[in-house]
Parts: structure tokens; C-alpha cells; sequence
């Protein structure tokens, strides 16, 4: 295998009530393009540029923000679009009533970049003016893996009943959903049978911020799970559910980043 806790927060004031301007800084956006623009950021590099507001979630960065009501929502939107058509970057963004989640990575290099963490300024200033709250601890990514002992012989079913497209190279070829929307699913090595008598061949990795990791493996030891191995933390815990089914809680640490 490879390898949230729930907000308590109040959800922050209407924004139709703060006034803010939510158009974007005309000095973010004016800036001049850095000539390490397609050279892919490490997990400790994104950190280092101090986003309180945003995550590494595999190769993107991600962020929430809660609105508190629908049209606090669409003028974070609104300044979001503007920002990205003036720098030409352009994020993947989810409206609902009471939340703005954001994605951002580069397409052509395949990762998270400066042009990436220079957009993330410009969305958490626009974020703070509509009076939207930032919440990392809310943030998680899905995956799904599936334990084969040949994985190019089952893939281009899934792939077809998915709807899915291949990614990646040689032995780490995954599939994606190209809206996305649905969780990953990749291909595990593993021989014909589980050596543990346990018969499952999907099981669910779950990407999570490094600093919620430790407290939702904790919540899910206390609902009746099992640490099976913690070995590989922090890049993964293996738990177990009552009956035997497994998932794994991930973060990017550990993993050469």
C-alpha cells in the first residue's frame, strides 16, 4: 500500500457585510515571470515560501476557503478569474454555498511551480478582502489503489469503464479522471493472493496536511480501527478497519521532497 479533522471553527462572517475589494493587487499581477517557472517545486520549497493558506496535495496546491454564504463565493470566484486570465494561469476552482476550493499546478511541467505559488499569493490577499477563512485542516485528496499482479493487464478496462486517461510514466502509470473530480486510481504491485488471508484488491489512500495526519490516524484507531504500521510515517500509517480492510493516510513528507 501506499501509501481532516472536522472543522469546529464558526463560519466567518458574511462577506456581503465587509465591504472588501476583492479585485486583485495590480503589483501580484504584474509580475514579472521568473525564469524558474517550469522548474517543479519540492514539498519543503512550497513550504518555505510560507502559503498559511494553501497545501501540497500530491502535485497540486490546494486550498479552502470558507465564504459563509454563496455570494461571498462568487466574488472570491470573480477575482480568482481575473487574476488568472492577467497572468494567463489558470486554477481549477469549486463553488458550493458555503466554500472556494482552489487547485493550482502547471500542466506542462506536470507540477506545482513559482508560477503556481505567485497565483496563491493573489488568491489568499483576494480571499482576505471578501472576507473568506482560509481552512487547511479541511483539505484532503483521494485515491484509490488497486493490488495487481499485473496491472497493464486490467488497466485499460478500468480506464474505459472509468472514462478515465492514462498518466504518468513506465512503472508508475496512473489513471485520471479528466474532469477532476474522481479520485485517482493507481496500480500496486502485489502477488495473486494477500499473504495476510485478507482478499481485498482496492483499498483507499488518503492524502491529508502533515499537520492533521497524527490526529486522524488517532480518531480512527478510537472508532474501532487498528494501526497496522506506522513505520513509513510520516509519508504513510496502514490502518485497518474492524474486519480487516485496510487504508492508508499520506502526506508528502518522507518522500525525498
Amino acid at each position: 500500500m501506499s501509501d481532516q479533522s472536522p472543522a469546529t471553527d464558526p463560519a466567518p462572517e458574511r462577506g456581503a457585510e465587509t465591504g472588501g475589494d476583492a479585485r486583485p493587487s495590480t503589483g501580484a499581477l504584474n509580475a514579472v515571470p521568473s525564469p524558474d517557472d517550469r522548474t517543479l517545486l519540492t514539498g519543503h520549497d512550497v513550504a518555505a515560501e510560507l502559503l498559511d493558506d494553501w497545501r501540497v496535495m500530491f502535485d497540486q496546491l490546494h486550498a479552502r476557503f470558507a465564504t459563509g454564504d454563496f455570494a461571498t463565493g462568487l466574488r472570491l470566484v470573480a477575482a480568482i478569474g481575473e487574476a488568472a486570465e492577467e497572468m494567463d494561469h489558470h486554477p481549477d476552482v469549486d463553488l458550493t454555498y458555503g466554500a472556494v476550493v482552489v487547485r493550482l499546478w502547471s500542466h506542462d511541467v506536470g507540477g506545482v511551480t513559482m508560477r503556481d505559488v505567485r497565483l496563491a499569493r493573489v488568491i489568499g490577499d483576494a480571499a482576505g478582502r471578501v472576507g473568506a477563512t482560509a481552512e487547511p485542516h479541511r483539505l484532503a485528496t483521494l485515491e484509490v489503489a488497486l493490488d495487481t499482479p499485473d496491472a497493464d493487464a486490467v488497466r485499460p478496462f478500468w480506464a474505459a469503464l472509468l472514462g478515465y486517461e492514462e498518466t504518468g510514466e513506465e512503472q508508475h502509470v496512473e489513471l485520471r479522471d479528466p474532469t477532476g473530480h474522481g479520485p485517482t486510481l493507481w496500480f500496486q504491485e502485489s502477488g495473486p493472493r494477500s499473504p495476510e488471508g485478507v482478499e481485498q484488491r482496492f483499498h483507499l489512500d488518503l492524502r491529508v496536511p502533515p499537520e492533521v495526519a497524527e490526529s486522524r490516524v488517532r480518531a480512527a484507531v478510537a472508532a474501532g480501527g487498528t494501526l497496522v504500521d506506522d513505520g513509513c510515517a510520516p509519508r504513510f500509517w496502514v490502518l485497518a478497519d474492524a474486519q480487516g480492510n485496510r487504508a492508508c493516510l499520506t502526506t508528502w513528507l518522507g518522500r525525498g521532497d
